[in-house]
């Protein structure tokens, strides 16, 4: 028995150190979508191992066939009433979206519905009946324990949220929310959540502080403390999980965990209407993010325990409606670029590298003239950037604009001051790129010598899968951190005979 207890050990701390993941989510609503091969390439070229779709578009199903990535499947809300309704229908869509696909493409999960009880209440009757039908199709295909069934939720269903302990799902959803916690307990799946501190944020009128939704470091007086458990929040994301953890077990549920499948911040917004959808907080957010959660460090509940999170999203969607800010979430755009720089510096060896040594900064395009050329006599002077390559006949004086020129002194800047944040902003006539500038003999700061155009090095993955994405797959990874595992219990084993 002692022995059995020691294997069971360590399996479970196996799955919890494998749980500790980003993935990112792929919307389509670009106008400029890229294929499917693209995609994918993009995915293994960031070290993407888990992706969610928002449906099961077999043309990229069969692109991500042998990568090893993991991939979550969705029922979209206009597909849900049909498998809500119909056994038989969602046995179909299962066959045709999921079994079709297996074993070349690597499904792990099926989201059924999109926030249906908020975005589509009409049909939050029919959600546990779909969940169930999708999940007997995967039985009958033996394929229920490799693959899970959920469906996100937004978090605005927790009411009273802070203090955590405090949280409660909405009453009136009770009658959906309680059998599908069960489903979800007795299947071993998870619950799937939301969770967007911008909007938190944005909706608080000022309550939430900016720094607290961006997982900025606070004094301890200014931590946010749960006054029934006494347990400290340093951040609005660990707090909403939490109150995800204490609305569940008031339903007398206390063992599904909890996958967050949406989190970001937007890069750019209305600057009269959303002020705080900027490209630096969105690099904040995303950036504290990705190591608070790949550190395993849990929430204060449950500290430790991963919290599996999405980044929403890869693209900016630019067909998205609504305000500015629903086109702007994307670590990408279309072309493949980032849209801006992940500063990951100081994660350790969780992460393969960093964006910053591949960054320059250079004048943004349509810039005011005169406060181009303020910001160049300011680097030139005050800023201590040596211009002298400007001059006539030096390589860089050609060709003689403002333009060209500030953008030489703002990225000798840049760098010489180590590409902190804020040093490419220069009253707003600045921006990041990840295009060298360098041009004929006139070599800028940071660059190898050579002009080009870099993607994002920013690994979203374990630093020790350090073969190329091309020849290795997160499976080979994950299995042998299995065997090594199994391998240090049997010598535990053996040394308790």
């Amino acid at each position: 028995m002692a022995l059995l207890l020691l294997l069971l050990l360590a399996i479970s701390v196996v799955h919890a150190d494998e749980g500790a993941y980003i993935g990112v989510n792929i919307g389509t609503a670009l106008s400029d979508m890229p294929s499917p091969t693209q995609v994918v390439a993009l995915l293994k070229s960031q070290q993407i191992w888990h992706v969610r779709l928002y449906d099961a578009d077999a043309a990229m199903l069969a692109a991500l066939a042998n990568t090893g990535i993991r991939v979550t499947v969705s029922v979209p809300n206009d597909q849900l009433l049909a498998v809500g309704q119909s056994n038989a229908t969602a046995a179909n869509w299962v066959s045709r979206n999921v079994v079709a696909h297996i074993p070349a493409v690597n499904i792990t999960a099926v989201a059924v519905g999109s926030e249906v009880l908020t975005a589509l209440p009409n049909a939050a009757t029919l959600l546990v009946p779909a969940l169930r039908y999708v999940h007997s199709a995967l039985v009958a295909a033996n394929l229920d324990r490799q693959i899970k069934v959920s469906t996100p939720h937004s978090s605005s269903i927790i009411l009273d949220s802070f203090p955590p302990s405090q949280a409660f799902f909405n009453r009136s959803l009770d009658p959906v929310m309680s059998p599908m916690l069960k489903f979800l307990q007795s299947t071993g799946s998870y619950l799937m959540l939301n969770v967007y501190p911008y909007y938190n944020y944005m909706q608080s009128n000022g309550a939430i502080p900016l720094d607290y939704a961006l997982f900025r470091p606070l004094p301890a007086n200014k931590e946010a403390v749960d006054t029934n458990t006494l347990l400290h929040y340093t951040n609005v994301f660990d707090a909403v999980v939490d109150a995800a953890y204490f609305a569940m077990a008031y339903l007398n549920v206390t063992n599904v965990p909890v996958v967050v499948l949406e989190s970001g911040w937007p890069h750019k917004g209305d600057p009269s209407k959303e002020p705080d959808a900027t490209a630096d907080n969105a690099d904040t957010y995303n950036s504290n993010l990705i190591r608070h959660v790949l550190n395993s460090t849990g929430t204060p509940k449950h500290p430790g325990v991963p919290v599996p999170t999405y980044i929403y999203e890869l693209y900016d969607e630019d067909q998205q409606p609504g305000a500015l800010s629903e086109r702007n979430w994307g670590l990408f755009d279309a072309s493949g670029l980032p849209v801006y720089t992940l500063h990951l510096t100081g994660s350790g060896v969780l992460l393969a590298n960093d964006t910053t040594n591949q960054t320059y900064c250079i004048a943004r395009d349509g810039a005011d003239a005169k406060m181009l050329q303020a910001a160049l006599d300011w680097a030139c002077g005050p800023g201590k950037v040596d211009c002298s390559v400007l001059m006539q006949g030096k390589p860089c004086y050609d060709p003689d604009t403002v333009e060209a020129h500030a953008t030489y002194a703002f990225n000798a800047y840049y760098r010489g001051m180590g590409m902190s944040s804020g040093t490419c902003y220069f009253n707003g006539v600045a921006t990041v790129t990840t295009t060298d500038p360098s041009h004929g003999d006139c070599i800028f700061s940071g660059s190898g010598g050579k002009n080009g155009t870099f993607l994002n090095g920013t690994s979203l993955a374990p630093a020790s899968n350090s073969t190329s994405a091309e020849s290795a797959s997160p499976h080979s990874f994950h299995d042998t951190k299995l065997l090594l595992q199994i391998f240090r219990v049997l010598l535990l084993i053996l040394l308790f005979l």
